[in-house]
């Protein structure tokens, strides 16, 4: 089992960065594979980006691709999402989830999940 905690959130301009964290508990943060999801008002939950747990593959949502970089530390048990030149649409509510596996990127397929960070984008 793992924990994990988000921070970084808040509010930023259009066009501005962000870059979100998330610690992980424990000690097999690396045998997860990490991901970040977000959740609109309003709107389903999605995925926004994933890495396998060396961090030798990532994958990443069509709508952030080329703005959006997950990385992870696995000796400091996190994971980092860096937001670049963020969109109104961008706003939501991000979360830091775990998994075991590397398949399909449907949030149902997540085990773990911190208590997510607010992320708003004003334009």
């Amino acid at each position: 089992q793992v924990q994990l905690v988000e921070s970084g959130g808040g509010l930023v301009q259009a066009g501005g960065s962000l870059r979100l964290s998330c610690e992980a508990s424990g000690r097999t943060f690396s045998r997860y594979v990490m991901g970040w999801l977000r959740q609109a008002p309003g709107k389903d939950r999605e995925f926004v980006a994933a890495i396998t747990w060396s961090g030798g593959m990532t994958d990443y949502a069509d709508s952030v691709k080329g703005r959006f970089t997950i990385s992870r530390d696995n000796a400091k048990n996190t994971v980092s999402l860096q937001m670049n030149r963020l969109k109104p649409e961008d706003t939501a509510v991000y979360y830091c989830a775990a998994r075991g596996s590397w398949s399909n990127h449907r949030p149902s397929e997540y085990d773990y999940w911190g208590q997510g960070t607010q992320v708003t984008v004003s334009s």
